[in-house]
């Protein structure tokens, strides 16, 4: 039996580009890093804003176990109806008030130990009114004595994403941030054994602005107009993060950075 838990942590997947990047390079890593556990954050996935059911049924065949979210996942009212009843592996930030649909984190087993999955999202700098994402993930340490706890949060200020890394630092085994688009290089183990990485990046067209066609971009500064994104085409890259955890202790062994290209 494996001392270790391994995982692969995928960035935010933009539209078409993106979804072929996933389906591409997936299984090819799967089997080469004899990954345990595929997690991908999908709140982009139709259209580059918000995700249908058919696109997450497409994921979930390429091998992904689990899909997290952010901001955009009520983009699409599509995906709802399935959030409501669970019946999709999806997660939405649990620290949303009310109660909306679906689940904010979810507990699996994985390869003989229990695995905890969360959904964080940030307030600097984003405009939905959510609950304190501390208080939040205190409350979802509590409930989850003796898991490995693996929280995405999505998240516009590093220093957020930051704080929260150290705030939750030996009391879960990986913090990844995601939301910006763009791969970071400050992957580290921090001093407590807790994964850290700002942002894990995208999966989604290379010759664009954040997955967005540059020009719209482009025009929408210099008018101040409002545009209607478009995904961008082209060459696409596949940003992900492999993180290995030790199962007795939930402690991350090691953290490592993916940076591919799929034309």
């Amino acid at each position: 039996m494996n001392k270790s838990l391994k995982i692969l942590f995928i960035g935010d997947i933009v539209g078409k580009p993106g979804r072929k990047a996933v389906a591409h390079f997936v299984p090819l890593i799967r089997k080469a890093e004899n990954i345990d556990l595929v997690v991908a954050n999908g709140e982009n996935l139709a259209g580059g804003s918000g995700m249908t059911f058919e696109k997450y049924k497409e994921m979930i065949e390429t091998g992904v176990d689990y899909l997290t979210s952010g901001n955009h996942i009520w983009k699409n009212r599509d995906i709802i109806p399935y959030m409501k009843d669970n019946s999709v592996k999806v997660l939405r930030p649990a620290n949303y008030p009310n109660n909306p649909p679906g689940q904010g984190m979810v507990s699996i087993n994985v390869a003989g130990v229990k695995v905890v999955l969360a959904n964080l999202l940030g307030r600097v700098f984003i405009p939905d009114l959510v609950q304190d994402p501390f208080s939040s993930a205190g409350e979802i340490v509590d409930s989850s004595r003796d898991s490995i706890i693996i929280i995405d949060f999505h998240a516009e200020a590093t220093s957020e994403k930051a704080a929260l890394a150290h705030f939750l630092d030996g009391k879960v085994s990986a913090v990844l941030g995601t939301h910006t688009h763009v791969q970071t290089a400050d992957e580290s183990i921090l001093e407590k054994g807790t994964a850290f990485i700002s942002d894990v990046g995208m999966c989604g067209p290379k010759d664009s602005v954040l997955g967005v066609d540059k020009g719209i971009i482009i025009k929408g500064f210099l008018t101040g107009l409002p545009q209607s994104h478009k995904v961008a085409l082209g060459e696409s890259i596949f940003n992900g993060v492999i993180i290995e955890i030790d199962k007795k202790t939930k402690k991350a062994l090691s953290i490592s950075r993916i940076f591919e290209t799929y034309q």
